[in-house]
This record gives C-alpha cells, sequence and structure tokens, in this order.
C-alpha cells in the first residue's frame, strides 16, 4: 500500500488504519496484540485509539484500549518506531469518569488528558493528536439537525488550538486533527490557525460508509480546498454492511449472538440501529452479492477507492477478521455498481446519519 500523506502535516500513512475500540471490551489483551502483530506484518503502519476507549464505554474499562497499547510498544520498541499513532481527547460528555461529566473541553483538559495518553501508551510522541467532538453543540452521533436553542458557552476554538500548539512545541504531538467535525468547525479551526500561526489542522475523522455518506454533503469539499485529509470510520455501519444482520428481522438488535450492536445500547438508539439503516444495508449487500461480491469486499472498496478517503479506520475482533478485510483492499467498483449504488442513496439517502 502506498503511504498517503495527511493533511500538510509530514505524516505518512497505510490508506487502512486499524481501529482499536474493541480492545478491552470484545477483544483481550492477548488477542489485541496478535492482531496489532499481523497489522504491522501485513504493512498497515496506522493504529487509531482513544482515551475513551474501550467501548462501549464503562468506567471500568475506561482507558483501558491505550493501556493495552501501550503494554504493546513496551514489549515491542521497534513497533513504535514503526507505527503512527493516532489517539484523541474526549469531548464533553455526561460521564462522571471523565472529567466529572464537565461539559465542556478547556486547553487545560487538552493539555492533562495528552499527558495521560502519553503515560498510558508508554511513549514520548502521539503522532496525530485529535479533539474526539466538539465542545459546543453540533449535530452528531444520531442528531439531525443544529438547534442553536442548544449552545451554550464553552471554551473558544482559539484556546483549544493554543493548548493544542503548546502540545506540539514541547514536542509531545507532531499534527492535530479533529473527529466529529462539520464544515463551520473544520474551517474556523483552519481560519484561526492561519491566522494566529498555530497549528493546522491535517484530519478530520467522521463516519463515512454506504448508509452514511453525509461526508458528501458539502464536507467533502471543505476538506479538499482546506487541504484536510479524511479518516473515514465505521466503513462497515457497525457490522450492518456485512450482512450478518440481513436475516434478523427489523431490527439489529436481534442479531447474531456476540455481534457488536448487541452490546450498545446508546448505538441502538442512534444511527445504527435505526430500522431505516437496517433497511438500507441490505438494499447494499443484495447489490453487492448481484455483482458477484461480499457485502463486506463492495463497502470496504467503496471506502477505499474513494477520493475523499485519505485512511479507512477498520476495527477487527480477529486475526482473521483483518485479513478479511485487507482482501478487500486492491478491489475496484464497476462503473455500473457504482451508479447502483448511488441510485439507492438517491432513494434512501442517508438513513444512518
Amino acid at each position: 500500500m502506498k503511504l498517503i500523506p495527511l493533511g500538510r502535516s509530514d505524516l505518512h500513512v497505510t490508506p487502512i488504519c486499524l481501529g482499536t475500540m474493541t480492545f478491552g471490551e470484545q477483544v483481550n489483551e492477548q488477542t489485541a496484540h496478535a492482531i496489532l502483530d499481523h497489522a504491522l506484518e501485513r504493512g498497515v503502519n496506522f493504529i487509531d485509539t482513544a482515551e475513551m476507549y474501550s467501548v462501549p464505554t464503562r468506567a471500568e474499562t475506561f482507558n483501558l484500549t491505550e493501556s493495552i497499547i501501550g503494554r504493546w510498544f513496551e514489549k515491542n520498541p521497534a513497533a513504535r518506531r514503526k507505527t503512527v499513532l493516532a489517539t484523541k481527547v474526549a469531548g464533553p460528555a455526561r460521564m462522571a469518569w471523565v472529567r466529572g461529566g464537565k461539559p465542556d473541553l478547556t486547553g487545560e483538559d487538552i493539555v492533562a488528558a495528552c499527558e495521560g495518553s502519553l503515560k498510558r501508551l508508554k511513549t514520548d510522541m502521539i503522532d496525530l493528536y485529535q479533539i474526539h467532538w466538539p465542545a459546543r453543540h453540533v449535530p452528531a452521533f444520531g442528531l439531525m439537525y443544529f438547534d442553536p436553542a442548544k449552545d451554550v458557552p464553552v471554551t473558544p476554538i482559539h484556546a483549544q488550538l493554543e493548548a493544542l500548539a503548546g502540545l506540539v512545541k514541547a514536542g509531545k504531538v507532531r499534527a492535530i486533527g479533529l473527529s466529529n467535525e462539520t464544515p463551520y468547525g473544520v474551517h474556523e479551526f483552519v481560519r484561526l490557525a492561519e491566522q494566529h500561526g498555530l497549528p493546522r489542522v491535517a484530519t478530520v475523522q467522521n463516519p463515512y460508509c454506504l448508509i452514511n455518506r453525509t461526508v458528501d454533503n458539502g464536507l467533502d469539499e471543505t476538506l479538499h480546498r482546506l487541504g484536510v485529509s479524511l479518516l473515514a470510520y465505521s466503513p462497515l455501519g457497525f457490522g450492518l454492511l456485512t450482512g450478518k444482520y440481513d436475516q434478523t428481522g427489523t431490527s439489529p438488535e436481534a442479531g447474531p449472538k456476540g455481534a457488536r450492536i448487541s452490546s450498545y445500547e446508546s448505538v441502538r438508539q442512534q444511527r445504527w440501529g435505526r430500522p431505516e439503516a437496517l433497511a438500507a444495508a441490505r438494499r447494499y449487500n443484495a447489490l453487492a452479492r448481484e455483482h458477484g461480491l461480499t457485502p463486506t469486499q463492495m463497502a470496504l472498496a467503496f471506502c477505499y477507492t474513494k477520493w475523499q478517503v485519505a485512511s479507512t479506520i477498520i476495527g477487527v475482533t480477529s486475526v482473521a477478521q483483518l485479513d478479511d478485510n485487507l482482501a478487500a483492499w486492491g478491489s475496484t467498483l464497476a462503473p455500473e455498481l457504482l451508479q447502483a449504488i448511488d441510485q439507492i442513496r438517491w432513494e434512501l439517502r442517508d438513513p444512518a446519519v
């Protein structure tokens, strides 16, 4: 896989990134280390994690994923040198174990969170440090509309950028990024960075898959014109685009035993648990089979080949699943198949927004 530059930073990553939010919940430490070893062997140099992980988030497993990765680096010092490491500071959360549930993300919070991540990851530098979700009110995680009535005073973007700049200047962070962001947010971060000589965001990590292409509704132009790279998460629509929920009735909640979504009550109540999302996924899955592809192959190939996507984040629970996801690399989708995909989107839009 040819390495891809991230934004205007000096980071170069593989177009496939290993997501790790399952480590510590669905995946035990031994298996997690085996997956990390195999990803590196297969040429994947990009790992994404977060202080929030593992998920579904619980007080007992908060920060656990970073610790699992840190112990892997401790056992394999050479692996850290070969890896581009990304992690994230959690945005405001109504969870007592995340900054006491404080409804803001201050510059001091960002610095403290970064110090904690560095210790757990057993490294002296984070390659890409991201804000997991904005401090301000935004339509995300299943919310469709911006509501001015829900806007409350929070730490300004400029102050957050200054905190991130301090981490870059101290050599603790190489580049910065955003996640679950809007076109406005990206523009504002870039505008303020350029105006005040602060670090420029290199990436935005947002959902992007067949049943959620909201990136294509304007954020794609923003990223292209500002030179910011998209990291696509949930390319398989939280499992809906693998086909394993195709025979489970009208709700993915009734899916196979042990399936990820069955453990995520909040997710089932949000975008991926909607009956409309499952119905749309089944249309795409059937289309894949009509063209001689598995649903997973088509869904991943769609992300792997889109100009909008710099790197696609895959989340796996086994080495075999990792190999299956990597096997889709190099697949191309015929023009008539892409046209059929767009036709389904025209009819059903983005049900997992």
